[in-house]
């Protein structure tokens, strides 16, 4: 009997996932991009696969099973990888108070999270600034990828493995009766056909995606030149302020209370959705970020002065041996504004949208995809 034959259009981290999830189930794969290489949010980001950040219960479960996975392709395909953690650390009282309550509640639910004074910080990180340094909230289950190398490197990973097909430069025009159509000289059948288009909502079934809560988020984000002497930061560093990004950290009753405070003494960052975060690849240079911008059409300059209130607070976190910023960019990708965390539908028969992870795509992507070709 002929194999069944699947799809995907888009070479993004989730077009990447649906394509690994579908050949473990027995499909023939084809992946078609527009471009001739990853350059989306997928390349444009930490590289940060982030479990602490995601709430108890399906999505923490979620992104364990896809740091599983990335750490089973790493070591398969020698893909530079650092299981090295993260490390969020408190120069306030209430801060620290969270982070107690974060350590509670996570150990409860079963994270593999410690609880260090400035000692135990110091032992972890070189990096960290003690200066009125309380403590930090470290957990162990988070890990470090380039997503330049890592996106670059899976697609002939997954063909040799898989034997998934990938077709670069091929826009996809439309689809019709699980028929994609390029231009009007090529066509392809399959049994299903998977749209995985990150933030473009426009080519490909506008309609449907005219119905949902749905917005693009543009962050701004920088990489510092390559430390000196081979030296390590060590764990992913965090300030104070991220700990009212995650969801995850909602579960702390006083957040509300270092909300209000942020919000009345630096209602700049509040304004461009800025929280702060470092880590560190395979080369040494450092990934830092990263602010957040809504709305579907973003201006295509990046503003200096967000650059420089990214920087500046990481100052006040952080000490690193070469501060040289070597390279700016932005990213964009989608989200759905009514709190969903990943957007799921047909808009015919045989064809399925996967889209909307929210900025958590190298969290939780692999996990995703799993889950949802396993109920189709």
């Amino acid at each position: 009997m002929d194999k069944r034959t699947a799809i995907v259009i888009g070479a993004g981290i989730v077009g990447l996932a649906t394509a690994r999830a579908l050949a473990r189930k027995g499909f023939s794969v084809q992946v078609f991009d527009r471009t001739h290489k990853a350059v989306g949010a997928s390349i444009r980001n930490f590289g940060m696969i982030w479990p602490i950040g995601q709430p108890g219960g399906g999505l923490y479960e979620r992104a364990i099973r896809s740091r599983c996975v990335w750490q089973e392709i790493a070591e398969e395909s020698n893909i530079w990888f650092d299981a090295v953690g993260s490390l969020h650390l408190a120069y306030h009282q209430d801060e620290w108070h969270i982070m107690q309550e974060l350590f509670e509640e996570f150990s409860g639910q079963g994270r593999k999270v410690q609880l260090l004074d400035k000692r135990g910080v110091a032992e972890k990180s070189e990096a960290a600034c003690m200066d009125n340094l309380y403590g930090g909230l470290f957990s162990e289950e988070e890990m470090i990828v380039d997503p330049r190398e890592a996106i670059a490197c899976l697609p002939s990973y997954f063909s040799e493995k898989w034997k998934i097909q990938f077709h670069w430069g091929k826009c996809v025009s439309y689809i019709s009766n699980q028929t994609v159509y390029i231009g009007n000289d090529e066509e392809f059948e399959a049994d299903l056909v998977f749209v995985c288009n990150g933030a473009d909502f426009e080519t490909l079934y506008p309609e449907f995606f005219n119905e949902y809560p749905l917005t693009k988020c543009k962050l701004q984000m920088m990489r510092l030149a390559t430390q000196p002497e081979n030296w390590r930061i060590g764990p992913a560093l965090c300030g104070g302020l991220s700990l009212i990004h995650y969801n995850s950290f909602k579960v702390a009753p006083s957040l509300s209370t270092l909300r209000k405070r942020f919000e009345e003494e630096m209602s700049d960052y509040i304004e461009w959705g800025i929280h702060v975060m470092v880590s560190q690849n395979g080369r040494g240079e450092l990934t830092v970020g990263d602010s957040h911008e809504y709305g579907m059409t973003h201006d295509p300059f990046d503003k200096k002065f967000i650059n420089e209130l990214i920087l500046s607070y990481l100052k006040r976190f952080a000490r690193f041996k070469d501060w040289t910023v070597a390279e700016t960019w932005s990213g964009i990708y989608p989200k759905l504004t009514d709190g969903e965390t990943n957007l799921f539908f047909s808009p015919e028969p045989g064809v399925y949208i996967i889209n909307a992870v929210g900025g958590a795509g190298m969290t939780l992507s692999f996990g995703l995809a799993e889950e949802l070709i396993g109920a189709i």
